[in-house]
């Protein structure tokens, strides 16, 4: 019988502890940077949407010389395919519209839907609430 050194297979709680630790540090720089990045793309998306509704409803109103009464009136005329959904609320029905008396052009017959914002109350990374911009 051969008397050696025992080599044993596996890892000792010190070092799995190490390792545990750093991933807990890695986790830590991570998770921050990684919230930061979806808001800012839902920010962007955000205002990639609000772009394109204002076009539409701008090309309605200067195309039939009245304001669309609801954003449903762009989809009946074909100038959106689909209603976008607010990336804040995760809902395409949440959409806030604002609708004046004021007249854009001089063609203009029927006041109507002129501006729309998000629906949401939380505050975006600039400060302002989302339903502002």
């Amino acid at each position: 019988m051969t008397r050696g050194k025992r080599h044993d297979a596996g890892f000792t709680l010190v070092e799995l502890m190490i390792v545990m630790a750093i991933i807990g540090v890695l986790a830590m720089v991570a998770v921050p940077s990684y919230i930061k990045a979806i808001q800012h793309a839902r920010e962007a998306v955000l205002k990639e949407d609000l772009h394109t509704l204002r076009e539409a409803i701008d090309s309605y109103t200067m195309d039939k010389q009245k304001a669309p009464q609801s954003l449903d009136d762009l989809l009946q005329d074909g100038y959106l395919k689909t209603i976008p959904e607010d990336p804040m609320t995760k809902s395409n029905t949440t959409w806030v519209t604002d609708s004046s008396d004021t007249m854009h052009s001089l063609d203009q017959t029927d006041p109507g839907v002129d501006d729309v914002h998000s629906g949401s109350d939380e505050t975006g990374s600039d400060g302002q609430p989302y339903n502002t911009w």
